[in-house]
């Protein structure tokens, strides 16, 4: 979680203008630019910055509007208590391991991003040699 704070952090502080994004999709290594429906940069970075006070507010919010989680917590407290701390433990262990992915593929999107921010940047900024006006 730290190292999606931090990458989160990072593009805040780093993408100023982030309407430079808007137009620029994507690009994976050895493929061609992406057309089509996909989001653009722009969209990622609206995303991203609305998903980070989610994340670090956690999902209660989502979970007090969700009749059918409280619905499933009574059906299993009539159930045997071993039975059921066993499939808490295999739930937790889903739920984290779930996590994990969700918060690693958001840093690598949000590092990427980053990194092509600076890269427009450096293509926009005039070289060092010629004086700036």
């Amino acid at each position: 979680m730290e190292q999606y704070f931090s990458a989160t952090q990072k593009m805040e502080q780093e993408v100023m203008f982030p309407s430079l994004l808007r137009g620029v999709f994507p690009q994976q290594e050895g493929a061609a630019p992406a057309t089509g429906g996909r989001a653009d940069l722009y969209e990622r970075y609206q995303l991203l910055k609305a998903i980070k006070p989610v994340v670090e507010k956690g999902l209660a919010s989502v979970t007090d509007q969700s009749p059918s989680a409280a619905d499933a917590d009574a059906d299993a407290s009539s159930a045997d208590a071993d039975a059921v701390d066993a499939q808490l433990e295999e739930r937790l262990s889903h739920h984290l391991a779930g996590l994990q992915q969700v918060l690693t593929h958001l840093t690598r999107d949000t590092n990427a991003l980053t990194r092509r921010y600076s890269q427009i940047l450096e293509q926009i900024s005039p070289s060092e040699g010629q004086p700036s006006w």
